[in-house]
């Protein structure tokens, strides 16, 4: 196979491949994405209002209500729901703080089978520790350049 029979051998493969891979859902998975994200955020902002209400402010009302959604999501991986609605909005379900607590709580629960050391405490922030670290350094530097100017 040497130049032009290997050129059109490869272009053959590549029609072939492209012929028989299944055809992506774009719209569909942003919308879905788009749709449960917006859930997500429109639960934690209905919960802001009712705190709010409540007469909670400032720190403490977003403290609050950041909690509860940590909470919401770390309990929805544990009854094993937001897995399947990750599976049905992907990203959607990913970016909110729900996304987070369920990386975490997601390698925790599996820790049955290495045990409490190297399950639980090392495999629970195998995915989160990246987002803890960055988010750590991004907030250092963010008050360093607020402390300059």
């Amino acid at each position: 196979m040497t130049g032009t029979t290997g050129e059109n051998y490869n272009r053959n493969y590549l029609e072939y491949v492209k012929s028989h891979e299944p055809r992506t859902k774009q719209f569909k998975n942003c919308a879905a994405a788009f749709g449960v994200g917006g859930l997500i955020c429109t639960i934690g902002q209905f919960l802001r209002y009712m705190l709010e209400f409540a007469g909670l402010t400032g720190d403490e009302l977003a403290g609050t209500v950041s909690v509860i959604l940590i909470f919401l999501g770390c309990l929805l991986t544990g009854l094993g729901v937001y897995d399947r609605i990750g599976r049905y909005a992907g990203a959607g379900s990913i970016v909110p703080i729900t996304g987070f607590a369920n990386s975490v709580a997601s390698p925790a629960i599996e820790f049955k089978t290495e045990g409490w050391i190297y399950g639980m405490a090392a495999k629970m922030f195998t995915v989160a520790g990246a987002i803890i670290v960055f988010g750590v350094f991004s907030g250092a530097l963010v008050g360093i350049i607020y402390y300059l100017i």
